[in-house]
């Protein structure tokens, strides 16, 4: 049976996404048109709409469009701003926020995903803005500061050396604590010397799993 993507992707943002409360313009446009289809395993290719994670091998897996459409309205990126993406995965939230931004910087450890995403974004000509790098985050270091961080795993708690990739009111979206307890936050950085001087948001309930090279006895604090 062949599937009519372009259909679709209409109804899971009509049927899914929008009564979620995912009421912003650009995202909701951006989730229409984006080819979400092209970065699922091709064996899963029909489930690429449904309301459902989809396993990507490595222990990765694409989040829930719904859970995706709110991340991408709490963060809501503009036109001018920089990202950091911790996670590429397949690359369809990179994809995203290349869309919605000026330039995305994507960090994922596992060699045979990052390739992945970045083959997957050059053949759909998505790559002239977004950057994945083979890195692992709790090992990565850079001097440079973002507008906003998109977490795409869980963690425990948000590691306060993330906050030094954030700009002085930029915001961070995490899902963080142990299932089945864990919630979707968002950061958002106060002006000032205070690095770590955050105000935080609880955005909704969710379940993640958690980024690769985090175990559960690692320390966390914010």
């Amino acid at each position: 049976m062949t599937i009519d993507y372009s259909t679709a992707r209409e109804m899971m943002v009509e049927q899914q996404i929008r009564p979620w409360d995912v009421l912003n313009a650009r995202v909701l446009e951006t989730l229409a048109q984006m080819p979400r289809e092209a970065f699922v395993p091709e064996t899963l290719r029909k489930l690429a709409y449904v309301d459902t994670e989809i396993p990507l091998g490595h222990g990765a897996s694409m989040m829930k469009p719904v859970v995706e459409g709110r991340m991408l309205q709490a963060l809501d990126i503009q036109p001018n701003e920089t990202v950091l993406e911790i996670g590429s995965g397949s690359g369809f939230i990179s994809a995203c926020l290349g869309a919605l931004g000026h330039e995305v910087v994507s960090l994922e450890i596992v060699p045979e995903l990052a390739d992945a995403a970045r083959a997957r974004l050059e053949t759909l000509g998505l790559d002239v803005n977004i950057r994945i790098e083979t890195a692992d985050v709790f090992q990565y270091s850079s001097t440079r500061q973002f507008d906003a961080i998109c977490i795409t795993g869980a963690v425990p708690e948000v590691p306060q050396h993330f906050l030094q990739w954030l700009r002085p009111g930029g915001r961070l979206f995490a899902v963080r604590g142990q299932a089945p307890a864990m919630e979707a936050v968002l950061l958002r950085k106060r002006d000032g010397n205070d690095v770590n001087a955050v105000d935080t948001e609880s955005l909704f309930e969710t379940e993640l799993a958690y980024l690769h090279g985090i175990t559960l006895n690692s320390q966390f604090r914010l």
